[in-house]
């Protein structure tokens, strides 16, 4: 049966929710405090990148899809918050004040007939302990589910309805009705036995992924000790192996891996989880080992770095599914590594726009260009038109000294053969000359 939802938060989770629920038939009524955001949703433009979610605007706009300021006056049958929970920079604790007020302004806006559900990643225990009380304060009463977002950009649309939905209910009268506002959205439902429990599935999904990457970085910093490729080693100790595959070297960042451990760890209290900041810290030092090793290969060139070109592809913080997303980015941590070295940076992405690559100090150039006039070439993210690359045809006259290849994806061989100095992510192999001899 049909619903009427509000959604409070129109960044990437309450945006694709509400194209999901609008295509599901339901009324949504999505609520920012952004005036910029809530413009050019009204003008079905969204301002976030995900497939799909444009198309629906466009055809949902003012018939099932509502924007503004404030909730609407009326029943509606379920409130979900969508706000950020960022980290703070320097104490990495979260900041919850976003949730806390949306869940002040839900209990203004809304009554006990109306469910609250929380969709923001948080620490455990802070449905129960932030967002409850206002709503127990104005209305006595409260029915409060937890229903954490689990999806991947790019394919958003898609997982929100193939992915198990996990719902913590306050109650049995609150997980009941979670329940029925998702069972028409998501084909699997995992009811859970409290709200602390769904809080700690999302932290948990995350943390997992992000120890398992950092794990295949570790692989990738010892093989580079020994010289040895870390792609060999992974993918032979992957044939055929019953065991969980290894995962190969990689950044990682985005909105929610570069936070949610932090999150987890707060969850901890007193005791220091012995993996998860470990992996963290270790996942965040890599674009800094890389950005100083690019600065290295240049300087064994070139004798120098000052003044040295280079060119930057790939700014978003992935390349597939394909984001404009530079939460997380690596080139966040690199700047400050190229700038000290003296290097011009030349910026080239398929989906970030020139004046994001001029914010982060780039200047946005062509790929043709990225290859022509700057002394070594980094490719950071592997976007589909990364991989489709024709690296011989780019290597005109003027070509780099040097391609740090992070994924693996373009032709060394023709690298080689150019005399160019190819390496990737705990990898660098012995300078190959034009002449195929070692050097």
């Amino acid at each position: 049966m049909p619903k009427t939802i509000g959604v409070v938060g129109m960044g990437y989770v309450g945006l694709t929710l509400t194209a999901a629920l609008a295509r599901k038939g339901h009324v949504v009524h999505g609520v920012d405090v952004q005036p910029n955001v809530l413009d050019s949703l009204a003008r079905a433009r969204p301002h976030i990148f995900e497939p799909g979610v444009a198309e629906v605007f466009a055809e949902q706009i003012n018939k099932s899809i509502f924007v503004g300021e404030k909730l609407p006056a009326g029943t509606l049958d379920a409130a979900v918050l969508c706000v950020s929970t960022p980290i703070d920079e320097h104490t990495h604790r979260p900041n919850l004040s976003n949730l806390a007020s949306a869940a002040r302004q839900v209990a203004d806006w809304c009554g006990p007939e109306t469910l609250v559900v929380v969709r923001s990643t948080v620490p455990i225990g802070t449905s129960r302990r932030v967002v409850l009380p206002p709503l127990l304060h104005a209305w006595g009463h409260a029915r409060l589910v937890m229903a954490p977002e689990r999806t991947i950009q790019g394919q958003a649309l898609r997982e929100l309805v193939e992915l198990p939905q996990v719902v913590g209910g306050l109650d049995e009268e609150s997980l009941q009705a979670g329940v029925e506002v998702f069972e028409g959205l998501a084909r699997t439902l995992v009811p859970m036995s409290s709200l602390e429990a769904a809080e700690m599935v999302k932290l948990a999904n995350n943390c997992h992924t992000d120890l398992i990457y950092s794990y295949g970085n570790e692989l990738a910093l010892i093989a580079e000790r020994h010289g040895l490729d870390p792609l060999e080693v992974i993918q032979a100790a992957n044939v055929d192996y019953p065991r969980p595959d290894l995962a190969k070297p990689g950044y990682v960042g985005g909105g929610c891996l570069s936070k949610d451990p932090y999150i987890m760890i707060s969850s901890a209290g007193e005791t220091e989880p012995f993996l998860i900041g470990r992996a963290r810290a270790l996942n965040e030092y890599l674009p800094e080992h890389v950005a100083t090793t690019v600065v290295d290969m240049i300087r064994r060139q070139r004798g120098d770095t000052q003044g040295a070109v280079l060119a930057v592809l790939g700014w978003a913080y992935k390349g597939w599914p394909p984001t404009d997303d530079m939460r997380g980015t690596p080139i966040a941590a690199m700047m400050p590594v190229f700038s000290e070295a003296g290097l011009t940076i030349l910026g080239h992405d398929p989906m970030v726009s020139d004046d994001v690559i001029r914010q982060y100090g780039g200047e946005p150039v062509s790929l043709d260009k990225a290859f022509s006039e700057a002394d070594a070439v980094l490719l950071i993210n592997d976007h589909p038109d990364y991989r489709a690359l024709e690296l011989g045809s780019l290597l005109a006259d003027r070509q780099p000294k040097v391609i740090f290849d992070s994924w693996r994806i373009l032709d060394e061989h023709a690298a080689n053969n150019a005399g160019i100095r190819y390496a990737g992510i705990g990898y660098q192999p012995a300078a190959i000359g034009t002449s195929g001899a070692l050097s």
